[in-house]
């Protein structure tokens, strides 16, 4: 059994500066014999929850913590330089209410106390000090640094006041030691390097003596701690690589931070450090003492919904029902047996599921989006979803478009159902601030996310630390192919693909010292930054479930738990993404209602307008959804569309793998003769796609149909048949073809069924996200079809940011007999406006689209004309 207890560890996630992986790093500590583990990232919990649950899987006690930064005053001094010093502080959960008061410390240090580095003050430590044990830091601690100034005194102070706050049962004094004094001997006494580790030696041995003679004065017991920052030895250059990538340095540097001069920074066995310390046994053995005290049972994966609002004597699931029958009334559908077995169904599913909240929640931002006239849909299955129809979160009538609910959700499904919500893209920050007045803005954030070193950055990051010409590191960059959905290869597979740059790794001993580095920083976390599209509302304040910070740019708060350690912790993802062409859909709609005073509501569209279609198959596409561009625009001319369901599989079919099947369907809609099913019970969910299978759903029906598969089974298939395994591919098709021949099919067809659907499975679309963005498709042409001016000045306007695009809108205004007329400083708007032009109507080019023209000169131009009237000169002007 280890006697000891590593309490002082950094991971990937202090970033750029800790290189170890946590899986590695676990493992590493399981294969030492170490029962107990702990995780001490810099100002922050980024990996804590990924650290726990990784723990858990290989049998070692996980002990969180952060290396905070205690602030020289208060959290509010941050006017003085002197402010900016911090001191280091190690602190750990010895229980889950000690979990939960990290995870305040850290969101306080990082919104209310960040000066630099993200700081707490002592007041603020003995506020949220129940369930901590706190260790006095490493070298740039408090206690340190008055040690190493030689204030006997005002150590003896500190310590004193840590004690006030935390109880001495829960104070350590730490202590570290890497031989600086040693390794200084491997280099010229003149150089910088051996002043730097003998400076750093001398220090160290008054820390440690220092630390010693506290203990004995103040009873506070020592513990051992190794700062480590890597899993193994050998791994120290890589980390020195990754500093010199944060710092903006070269390895050759020797007036940089330099860690790698004491390769000692790793995850040492429990032998090496009772040798390093053992004239402190008490030190080594005090780790396992103070181990033994943290018991943390963190409940993961247990939902916790935001509290909706429900009538007094209602349940959510009943109050679900009634505005799911207010919905369907509202739209004025006549309830038949169908839609209401199906409502029946879909309510039943998400009642025993504990939903009914989650769809409320949806709903309601995503009605009070349209009511506000901002324009959404969704992407995905959720459109399969006859409740979420009825709700107004979903545009698309499942049961007209024969779109399965179980593709959404069933009782089978593990997770959360996903409703990925698409609001003009002008506007989206709208309705989260709408969720944010609603909820609280202490229980709303956005999800926070990792960019990372992947192949090509890690070569181009290691290569400029190794004072590379940047061509010649870029040269080896473009090497490493493109992998899967368009991400580049991991180097490992890149070297084995690309017999080049394999060859280049044999032979080259420049090449290989490059890519062996690159290799160790490959895909470790880089930066922090906001999720594209994920909120999390929580049901109390946010900190109960996820550390928070600031996001770098635009002073937004979000998590810092990513989107699969949010969902672990019990909060709800919950998807806000914004669409330009929702946006050009929006205005266009309200200049119409404006110049001809007309109200047009896009989601009761007739999907049978003539001049729509025609527009299409005349290849009239600029900016319309998802049509626009040469090949697109090419097929839809030889299709000539004349149904929703053929923009549809349009949609679907172009695009890498499905495309191959774009001919034949074009043949078979224009020659009924030619439609062909390849099993009549096919179809009933083919006949839009005249018998071509585009979707995965139909792949999905077919195994269900066919092979006799369950919905649990299917998806199964599905994503089985997506990751391409050999092994498991053969498997699923044995099943298949066994489940066809038992339902009445021969072997030699069911394998062709099988060969027919296989590319589908891995690379169709889902026919609810291809029904949602085929109904903006059509929106899009026909407001572009029937109120051309209106359409195109919304297209410009939206646009006004991108000089190409506004070029090419020109012109597309200039095809079709729409003057554009010049930018002017009287007549303009900020964005394109309809005007008289030749007596027919026109579009004035808008301020906002005019280079260099910034939005604080358009409001003032605008303010001015106002107040004052029309500019008479350019004097005028410019007075």
């Amino acid at each position: 059994m280890a006697d000891f207890v590593h309490l002082h560890v950094h991971s990937e996630f202090s970033l750029l500066d800790g290189l170890s992986k946590i899986p590695k790093l676990v493992l590493q500590a399981k294969v030492l014999g170490m029962k107990h583990l702990a995780l001490t990232d810099h100002g922050g919990l980024y990996g804590a929850v990924k650290f726990y649950e990784e723990c858990k899987k290989e049998g070692v006690n996980p002990i969180i913590g952060c290396e905070m930064y205690m602030a020289g005053s208060s959290l509010a001094a941050k006017e003085s330089p002197e402010e900016k010093e911090t001191y280091h502080l190690t602190v750990l959960a010895y229980d889950v209410e000690g979990y939960r008061n990290l995870m305040k410390l850290v969101s306080i240090a990082h919104l209310e106390g960040f000066y630099y580095r993200p700081r707490i003050d002592k007041e603020t430590l003995a506020k949220y000090s129940k369930g901590l044990i706190v260790l006095s830091g490493c070298n740039s601690s408090e206690v340190s640094r008055a040690l190493v100034a030689g204030d006997i005194e005002k150590a003896k102070k500190i310590v004193s006041i840590y004690n006030q706050i935390l109880g001495k049962k829960n104070f350590y004094l730490e202590v570290q030691r890497h031989l600086f004094d040693q390794l200084k001997t491997a280099h010229d006494k003149g150089s910088d390097i051996y002043a730097d580790l003998e400076r750093m030696a001398n220090e160290e041995k008054k820390i440690i003596n220092g630390v010693k003679n506290l203990s004995k004065v103040s009873g506070n017991l020592l513990v051992a701690t190794n700062d480590i920052h890597y899993v193994f030895e050998e791994d120290a250059q890589a980390q020195d690589v990754i500093v010199c990538v944060q710092t903006g340095k070269v390895l050759t540097d020797t007036k940089r931070l330099r860690m790698i001069d004491s390769p000692t920074y790793y995850l040492k066995s429990s032998k090496e450090m009772e040798e390093l310390f053992s004239d402190l046994p008490e030190a080594a053995t005090n780790t396992v003492k103070l181990s033994q005290e943290v018991k943390i049972d963190l409940t993961l994966r247990k939902v916790a919904f935001p509290n909706f609002d429900v009538p007094k004597g209602k349940s959510a699931d009943e109050l679900l029902r009634e505005k799911c029958l207010e919905g369907i009334n509202k739209k004025k559908i006549k309830i038949t047996t169908d839609i209401s077995e199906r409502l029946k169904y879909e309510l039943s599913v998400i009642v025993e599921k504990k939903y009914a909240t989650y769809f409320l929640v949806v709903a309601d931002f995503v009605n009070w989006a349209r009511e506000n006239g901002i324009v959404s849909t969704t992407r995905g299955s959720a459109s399969g979803s006859l409740v979420s129809f009825a709700l107004g979160i979903t545009t698309v009538d499942p049961l007209f478009f024969k779109l399965p609910f179980e593709r959404f959700l069933n009782l089978y499904r593990p997770t959360l159902p996903d409703i990925d919500v698409d609001f003009a893209d002008n506007r989206r920050d709208d309705v989260i601030e709408f969720v944010r007045n609603k909820y609280g803005r202490e229980k709303v954030a956005q999800i926070g996310t990792f960019g990372t070193m992947m192949a090509r950055a890690a070569v181009r990051d290691v290569a400029r630390v190794l004072n590379w010409p940047y061509s010649k590191a870029d040269r080896i960059a473009k090497m490493i192919p493109f992998g899967a959905q368009g991400f580049h290869m991991s180097l490992e597979t890149a070297k084995d693909v690309n017999k080049e740059l394999g060859l280049l790794y044999k032979q080259e001993p420049e090449v290989k010292d490059l890519l062996d580095l690159a290799q160790k920083v490959e895909g470790n976390a880089r930066h922090v930054s906001v999720h594209a599209a994920g909120v999390v509302i929580s049901p109390t304040t946010l900190t109960d479930f996820t550390p928070l910070q600031l996001e770098n740019t635009k002073q937004r708060i979000i998590t810092q738990y990513d989107m699969y350690d949010i969902e672990k912790a019990g909060l709800v993802k919950m998807d806000f993404l914004g669409i330009r062409n929702l946006a050009i859909l929006g205005e266009a709609v309200e200049i119409v209602k404006k110049s001809r005073k007309i109200k047009i509501d896009l989601t009761r569209l007739a999907l049978d307008d003539k001049k729509a279609f025609d527009l299409m198959a005349k290849g009239e596409t600029m900016g319309l959804f998802q049509l626009s561009g040469s090949g697109m625009t090419r097929y839809l001319k030889e299709l000539r569309p004349t149904t929703i369901f053929d923009i549809m599989a349009m949609i679907s079919l172009f695009r890498p793998g499905p495309m191959n099947s774009i001919p034949e369907f074009i043949e078979r809609k224009r020659d009924a003769k030619k439609i062909k099913y390849f099993d009549p019970r096919m179809e009933d969910y083919l006949k839009e796609s005249y018998g071509v299978i585009v979707y995965q759903d139909d792949v999905l029906l077919t195994a269900i149909n066919i092979a006799g598969y369950s919905w649990e089974e299917a998806d199964n298939f599905r994503k089985a048949m997506g990751k391409k395994i050999p092994t498991e591919m053969s498997k699923q098709k044995e099943k298949f073809v066994g489940g066809c021949v038992k339902n009445g099919m021969a072997s030699t067809k069911a394998e062709q069924l099988f060969k027919l659907i296989e590319p589908f499975a891995a690379y169709g679309f889902n026919k609810a996200h291809a029904a949602s963005y085929a109904m903006i498709a059509y929106q899009t042409a026909y407001m572009k079809a029937n109120f051309p001016v209106e359409f195109m000045a919304a297209v410009m306007s939206a646009e006004s940011d991108d000089a190409d695009k506004i070029s090419a809108a020109v012109a597309e205004c200039a095809k079709m007999k729409i003057k554009v007329l010049p930018p002017d400083v009287n007549d303009s708007k900020v964005g394109f406006a309809i005007e008289k032009a030749d007596g027919a109507e026109g579009i004035r080019f808008g301020l906002s689209a005019i280079k260099n023209v910034g939005k604080a000169a358009i409001e003032a131009i605008i303010t001015e004309r106002k107040s004052k009237g029309s500019f008479n000169s350019l004097d005028d002007f410019v007075k």
